[in-house]
């Protein structure tokens, strides 16, 4: 611990991290009357190349908190189902139409517009303090406990006293690496690689992407521009830059040719950022004082896009469970173990449907001929029922979660 650092006025729940998760724990607990600190050290929420997708379960919990209304009047599109493209052919894999759901589509919205409304409506609570540019490099711990987070900020270091800490620091987190709280990783064979091109208003819409000639790539609407996600094997990036960039744009009108003559303003391989994909998860999410949800639990694949969404659902069921007993001051482990007890089944049972993904994704990836789609696949999508209940896996998720009126 530095003991030059500057104490503050303790909180009862200190958050590290202003992602999605973080700022909605916030958000829900302030709601609820509870002093809450969130740590984020970016000075803004503005960072490309991140997850746009708000599904119908988010949707959802924006109406149940009287916000959908106010949140769909900012720019956003709407897709109602998706498709993908598969040696040329388009197959309807989802649709959302049928869900229980007051808005039934997935909002494409750039993520930091939505963590700026969120905070926004958070701050309307007095125990909501959201501090922007403030890092946590640490936990402070007594006789095994955490009693709150050193911090970096503007103006030098702080020690922020806590009931509780709760880590929503992403797949990287201090704070359960602070913790040593121990980890399995699955293993990923692909990593996905971001960049953006121009967007055209006769488009096509294609949210689920393009799949030929062992390439998989996906286009996120985001108006004036496609977030382009281009799936590649694990660890090969190195060799695509070697081959060049106009081998690089190639490809990429190869498999979907609306793009012809647009991607020269891919000029440059920093335009192309690497995501390096993990699927993994904390064999315990909690220690005495601290607790670890979204990612900082369990990091997710791109798969689906339903990251963001799980993380929201994670922070939906700790101020569920726990707001009472941090209201009363009666915080105990086993009150931290709950989350984890109710959550990680189906945090584990998208990571396994995501993780057999990643084994189809490694044939297509093998292969560089045309493909045409499975019989099976094409069978499948045919059936009635089928993209509703796709739909309602993507959309929903396992495990939805509801806002309780503490």
């Amino acid at each position: 611990m530095d003991a030059a650092a500057q104490q503050l006025d303790p909180t009862t729940c200190c958050i590290i991290g202003g992602g999605p998760a973080g700022i909605m724990l916030g958000f829900l607990l302030a709601r609820a009357g509870i002093p809450v600190t969130v740590l984020e050290k970016h000075k803004n929420f503005f960072r490309d190349f991140r997850g746009d997708t708000i599904h119908p379960s988010t949707l959802e919990l924006l109406y149940e908190l009287g916000l959908l209304e106010k949140f769909l009047t900012l720019p956003h599109s709407q897709v109602t189902g998706l498709s993908a493209t598969i040696g040329g052919q388009r197959l309807r894999m989802s649709d959302f139409s049928h869900l229980p759901t007051h808005a039934k589509f997935i909002a494409l919205m750039p993520q930091w517009d939505f963590l700026n409304f969120l905070s926004t409506e958070a701050a309307r609570f007095p125990n909501f303090t959201l501090r922007m540019g403030w890092e946590a490099t640490g936990l402070i711990q007594q006789n095994g406990v955490t009693t709150g987070v050193l911090a970096n900020t503007p103006d030098g270091p702080v020690k922020i006293p806590a009931t509780l800490t709760v880590g929503c620091d992403g797949r990287h987190a201090i704070s359960r690496e602070s913790a040593h709280l121990p980890l399995f990783d699955y293993g990923v064979p692909v990593d996905i690689l971001w960049l953006r091109i121009a967007r055209q208003p006769n488009d096509p819409e294609n949210a689920l992407g393009y799949v030929n000639y062992g390439r998989f790539i996906i286009l996120i609407n985001r108006n004036d521009y496609f977030q382009v996600g281009y799936v590649i094997p694990k660890d090969s990036f190195p060799q695509i830059q070697q081959a060049g960039l106009p081998a690089f744009q190639q490809s990429i009108e190869h498999i979907i040719p609306f793009l012809i003559g647009r991607t020269a303003e891919i000029d440059s391989w920093d335009k192309v950022k690497l995501l390096t994909i993990q699927v993994n998860r904390l064999l315990q999410w909690s220690s005495p004082g601290l607790l670890c949800i979204g990612d900082a639990a369990h990091a997710m694949s791109p798969v689906g896009g339903i990251g963001i969404n799980i993380a929201l659902q994670d922070a939906v069921a700790t101020a569920n469970i726990l707001t009472e007993s941090l209201r009363s001051g009666t915080l105990t482990e086993h009150n931290l173990n709950s989350v984890q007890h109710y959550r990680q089944n189906a945090v584990r049972n998208t990571q396994r449907v995501q993780v057999f993904a990643h084994r189809i994704l490694t044939r297509v990836l093998r292969s560089t001929a045309p493909i045409t789609p499975p019989l099976a696949l094409r069978i499948l999508t045919r059936i009635p029922g089928v993209p509703q209940l796709v739909g309602r896996f993507i959309g929903m998720g396992f495990q939805p979660q509801h806002i309780k009126n503490i």
